[in-house]
């Protein structure tokens, strides 16, 4: 199934109720962030050098060459049937980045005619590992059975096998998707996903995904039934912030891009255009951007400006990770 077209209801094979789901799009990046920032001070560190060499691309409009391939382990870690996926919908969510990180998904024209131009092709594309770091065949996804029955994005449990969940993969290798089932905020609060920005700690570099939020068949619940949680955390782990800075709900934030427009706080569920706050009318906000907080058949498209921080990444902290390869 594509981006864009509907999806029928996942059932569990076993007749088990689906794993709550959030009703509205939560993520924990941010959180994971200033955490960091608070314990790390090499992160922080890294996070200012990065910031650097994204203004200086910027400055000398450098272009990354050729679109860059990265490779994908998932690591699905469950307690129950249905928290076990199946390789189909794996391979479904891998299927969603390479159509939204190349903007070919056919939903991008819903985008409101005023940002169609702000429509970017990332250049991106990604693949499940074929050889592990051993050097074996594998399909690129692991298996870990587990008696936790939730995982909290504070204590970064599901990225560790001593606490319920699995190790991750060199990340300097590998991008490391983890799936699970209920995942919760360092307050208590019921996530979708969080990522880790650039320049944190090994052990835990990579993107955690609630399990009915990944791909887009077998237990995906809607109004996240589309893939593009994964889409908006892959955004984060290549540096991109949520359009609206962070700040609450005021108007004093940045995502460090200058084509999304300012606004006041999070969009949810499914605006109409036009949105207007912090006086960026006529248009308002960029709503439709992966890195907002709409349901995933509202999100259509990254921008040029987003597009620069990913290379910027990509040029920086993730240059191991990529393979050039012709568009």
């Amino acid at each position: 199934m594509q981006p864009g077209e509907p999806n029928p209801a996942a059932t569990d094979p076993s007749g088990a109720p689906p794993t709550a789901v959030p009703p509205r799009r939560n993520c924990a990046a941010h959180e994971v962030d200033h955490r960091l920032r608070r314990t790390l001070p090499e992160y922080a560190t890294a996070q200012d050098a990065l910031e650097r060499r994204t203004r200086a691309r910027r400055t000398a409009a450098v272009a990354r060459e050729g679109c860059t391939r990265i490779t994908v382990v998932v690591h699905v870690v469950h307690r129950t049937e249905e928290e076990n996926l199946s390789t189909e919908q794996v391979v479904s969510q891998i299927d969603v980045l390479n159509h939204d990180f190349r903007a070919t998904n056919p939903d991008r024209e819903g985008t409101p005619e005023p940002f169609k131009p702000l429509v970017a092709d990332a250049r991106i594309s990604f693949e499940l590992a074929t050889t592990d770091p051993d050097g074996n065949p594998t399909e690129g996804i692991t298996r870990t059975a587990s008696d936790r029955d939730s995982f909290s994005s504070e204590t970064e449990d599901v990225k560790s096998s001593g606490s319920g969940g699995a190790d991750p993969w060199p990340p300097d290798r590998y991008l490391n998707i983890w799936t699970c089932g209920d995942l919760v905020s360092a307050a208590g609060d019921g996530l979708l996903g969080y990522a880790q920005f650039p320049g944190g700690p090994a052990e835990t570099d990579g993107v955690v995904i609630l399990h009915s939020a990944f791909g887009t068949t077998g237990t995906v619940t809607a109004p996240f039934d589309l893939g593009r949680t994964t889409t908006h955390e892959v955004g984060h782990w290549l540096n991109l912030r949520h359009i609206w800075g962070d700040d609450g709900t005021g108007c004093s934030g940045s995502d460090l891009v200058e084509d999304t427009p300012n606004c006041a706080g999070p969009n949810y569920g499914a605006p109409t255009f036009p949105s207007v706050t912090c006086d960026n009318g006529p248009d308002g906000d960029l709503f439709v951007n992966y890195m907002d907080y709409t349901d995933d058949a509202g999100m259509f498209m990254f921008t040029p400006g987003q597009v620069e921080r990913m290379d910027a990444a990509l040029d920086g902290p993730r240059a191991s990770l990529g393979t050039t390869v012709g568009c």
